[in-house]
């Protein structure tokens, strides 16, 4: 046995050891350590240096992982001139730590050349032998699921068929054939998929489409015909329908490399992962954290495990959409002609609760979630928001206004909707003005209000200031004018007066309740609340409400007085935007909101006839079935 020399203590750089002099054993355990944290021995003198190529092969399955090495203590022998040096290795694996202690030894050479390190395999980790190889595997659990009201499942795994091109079951002079032809009957680009095949390797399954076994019915019959053709079954992620709130929950996918970079090792390749909307918001929780276990491995593949890490499992996501109300507006929005070619979007809310009941895209969005953070000009169901800043200036329902045929201001000429009744011109009550939704006569009060109070209004109503909902969500901007032309037009919900049909759904849902209503989606989740500087007051609301009704009663919005159920409060609206065409006209953006009982609605089209032509019968819809 060895005699030992005192023990020396070191930690990333060394200090010199007690001895009589200083050899530079400090120096190549100091040397030793960094190289391998930097999982090399590069520049690490061996007294094999075939060593080197060794241990890279073996520490290659860690590659992807961070470790820190520390020298903590080196032994010197009195005897033989050799030497010790423990090591304190600490990996970072997923979220896991992998902490341990190993021995490395080194010799002193002849003719002062330094110190050689004897390597050996379980220096790099404990009983790490000879043959051994290393394996890491990551078990990730299922992804949960994502809820609606009542807990009702919305998002889990559904069946799905993997369409492609096996080709181990073609000759390798026809893969760029028979891609074509499965192209041809999936649908889909037969060049781009040829080209895709041809560069895979030659055992690959080459996938196409994924589809669910009730979108399979589009598929060419010929397809099972087609050599190398394989449908392969599997299940993901989905929601109930291929529509369902798709632009909002955002879908889950193979991750990119753009994911897999930013994951900071957290995310692999071939991981699937949400790729966009709620699915990627709350992907820690939806996704959790893998099970880890290294192992050592021998040339029979017999498995010894040196390091298991548990990982943490996922949660579902509950939210406050309600899947009858989702598939509802969905519905309506997907039958109707005007928004084929359109954006569109319906936004339901709980005036009670604030709790988004639906936010549904249109089939004309490509993508777009205009239901929580498009940004158009509201047009005349600003008014409300109008209304109310009026009626804290002193006017009352029953004053009268007067609503001219156009009016003047700073040069520039406004007018009413072209088939604005000729009835409702001249000196009338305000209440009357607002049914017709008058431009003029709302505009002609602007003298009414002082610098901020349309702001305020706004925000008494619940929109025009940021809030943090938890959830993509754009609540709108009411910015101070910045010209008598812009100040009118903000009246009417033009200029830079902007809007998503969730900020117009929690004004129908404010007036409804009584204050300014927060709308909330994530269950879990409580939103930024802020108290407005000038909270709305119950007889405030109620003027609005009775200004509302008017607008169903005898205004424009009277289509909806049949409506089965409570009294319907509404608001229609028209905004022009972009530049006119060569008769001046303007395309318009096209609104209406309604609350009904504890129900509020806001719908839009971004390019229609009016508010209550193209919105209208499309909300008129919406209600009538949730009625039913």
């Amino acid at each position: 046995m060895r005699r030992l020399a005192p023990v020396c203590v070191l930690a990333l750089l060394l200090t010199a050891c007690s001895g009589p002099e200083d050899d530079g054993l400090d120096d190549a355990a100091s040397a030793l350590a960094s190289a391998l944290a930097g999982q090399s021995l590069d520049g690490v003198t061996l007294t094999d240096p075939a060593a080197a190529e060794s241990f890279a092969e073996l520490v290659e399955p860690l590659a992807e992982y961070e470790v820190v090495v520390e020298a903590q203590e080196v032994t010197r022998a009195e005897d033989d001139g050799g030497a010790s040096v423990d090591l304190a290795w600490s990996w970072t694996i997923e979220d896991h730590e992998w902490a341990y202690t190993t021995t490395a030894e080194l010799v002193e050479q002849e003719d002062d050349a330094g110190w050689a390190v004897t390597w050996q395999p379980d220096v790099l980790a404990p009983g790490l032998a000879e043959g051994e190889r290393l394996e890491v595997s990551r078990t990730l659990p299922e992804r949960a699921d994502v809820l609606g009201a009542d807990d009702e499942v919305i998002v889990t795994d559904r069946p799905v068929g993997r369409y492609g091109l096996d080709k181990t079951l073609v000759e390798a002079d026809e893969v760029g054939e028979r891609a074509e032809e499965v192209a041809e009957a999936l649908g889909i680009d037969p060049a781009a998929f040829r080209e895709r095949a041809e560069a895979m390797g030659p055992r690959a399954f080459v996938e196409a489409i994924v589809l669910r076994p009730e979108d399979a019915e589009d598929v060419d019959e010929d397809f099972a015909d087609i050599p190398g053709a394989r449908v392969v079954e599997d299940a993901i992620p989905l929601a109930p329908t291929r529509e369902f709130a798709r632009e909002l929950l955002g879908r889950v996918g193979p991750a990119t490399a753009e994911v897999v970079e930013a994951s900071e090792g957290r995310v692999r390749a071939g991981d699937e992962v949400g790729l966009s909307g709620l699915q990627s918001a709350f992907e820690d929780q939806l996704r959790g954290t893998p099970d880890i276990e290294v192992a050592a491995v021998d040339a029979a593949d017999a498995r010894r495990t040196l390091f298991e890490g548990q990982g943490a499992e996922p949660e579902d996501l509950r939210l406050t959409l309600d899947v009858d109300v989702q598939q509802a507006a969905e519905e309506v929005l997907y039958s109707s002609e005007d928004t084929e070619g359109s954006a569109s979007a319906i936004v339901a809310l709980r005036p009670s609760t604030g709790e988004v009941l639906a936010a549904a895209n249109g089939p004309g969005n490509e993508g777009l979630n205009a239901a929580t953070v498009g940004q158009y000009a509201p047009g005349s169901t600003f008014k409300v928001v109008t209304s109310l800043a009026l009626l804290r200036a002193g006017l009352a329902p029953d004053d009268a206004v007067t609503c001219s045929e156009s009016l003047t201001v700073d040069g520039r000429e406004f007018t009413n909707y072209d088939d604005y009744p000729a009835s409702a011109l001249g000196e009338v009550p305000f209440r009357t003005a607002l049914a017709h939704s008058c431009n003029t006569a709302l505009m002609d009060q602007r003298d009414l209000l002082e610098d901020g109070d349309l702001a305020a209004a706004a925000e008494a109503l619940g929109i025009g200031v940021e809030r943090d909902l938890g959830f993509p969500a754009y609540l709108g901007q009411v910015p101070a004018p910045e010209s008598e032309t812009e100040r009118a037009a903000s009246l009417i919900g033009q200029g830079r007066v902007l809007a998503s049909p969730l900020a117009m759904a929690t004004v129908a849902a404010s007036v409804q309740a009584g204050h300014a209503v927060l709308p909330q989606l994530v269950a879990d989740t409580t939103p930024e609340a802020a108290e407005p500087a000038e909270p709305l007051t119950e007889e405030e609301a109620a003027q609005l409400r009775e200004l509302m009704r008017g607008v169903v009663t005898e205004g424009s919005g009277i289509a909806l007085d049949d409506v089965p159920g409570e009294p319907v409060l509404a608001k229609t609206g028209t905004a022009e935007y972009g530049n006119p065409d060569d008769d001046g006209a303007h395309e318009t953006h096209t609104w209406m909101i309604a609350a009904q009982g504890d129900l509020a609605v806001a719908v839009l089209v971004e390019t229609g006839v009016s508010g209550a032509q193209t919105a209208g019968p499309i909300l008129e819809e919406l209600l009538t079935a949730l009625a039913d």
